[in-house]
C-alpha cells in the first residue's frame, strides 16, 4: 500500500509574512524551535527563509536586524502536493538535496513534510535515511536562488 504525504505532513505550520523583517523570523525559529519558515500571502506559499538564508543572506551580509524578509527570501522552491506518495517525496528530496517540502494545494500552503518525517514515522527508513545521508554528503541544503 503506498503511503501518501497527507499521512505524515506537519500542518501546524509557523509561517511569516514580506512584512516580517529577518529578527522576527530568528525569534519565531528560536522560539519554535525551527530552521524553516514559510512565507506567505494570505494562504499563498511565495517563498521560503532557512536559519541558513538568515546567516548567509542577512546577518554575513551586515544586514541589521530590521531588514525586510525580501532580502532573504528564497522564491525558487521545489513543493510538492498532499497526495504524492511518501517515497516520491524522498527521492526528490535526495535528488534535489533538500530536508524539507512545503506542501501546496493551488498554490495554498497545506503542510510541511521534513526529512525528520519520514525516518520518525518509520515509514520508508530506507528511503528517508538514503536521502538524508545524501544530503548529508553534499554538505546540507541545495543553495537556492533569490529575488531582489
Amino acid at each position: 500500500m503506498t503511503r501518501l504525504v497527507k499521512e505524515l505532513m506537519s500542518t501546524n505550520c509557523v509561517t511569516a509574512t514580506l512584512l516580517d523583517n529577518v529578527y522576527e523570523l530568528a525569534v519565531l525559529m528560536k522560539d519554535h524551535d525551527i530552521g524553516f519558515v514559510p512565507i506567505v500571502d494570505g494562504q499563498k506559499l511565495i517563498g521560503i527563509v532557512t536559519d541558513r538564508d538568515l546567516v548567509v543572506r542577512g546577518y554575513a551580509e551586515k544586514h541589521s536586524g530590521s531588514t525586510a524578509v525580501s532580502e532573504v527570501i528564497t522564491t525558487d522552491i521545489r513543493t510538492i502536493d498532499s497526495g504524492t506518495s511518501v517515497d516520491e517525496a524522498a527521492r526528490i528530496m535526495a535528488e534535489h538535496q533538500i530536508r524539507r517540502l512545503p506542501v501546496v494545494e493551488n498554490g495554498n500552503l497545506v503542510g510541511i513534510v521534513s526529512i525528520g518525517d519520514l525516518a520518525v514515522r518509520e515509514i520508508f527508513v530506507n528511503e528517508a535515511g538514503d536521502a538524508l545521508s545524501s544530503i548529508s554528503q553534499q554538505g546540507g541544503d541545495i543553495q537556492q536562488h533569490t529575488v531582489h
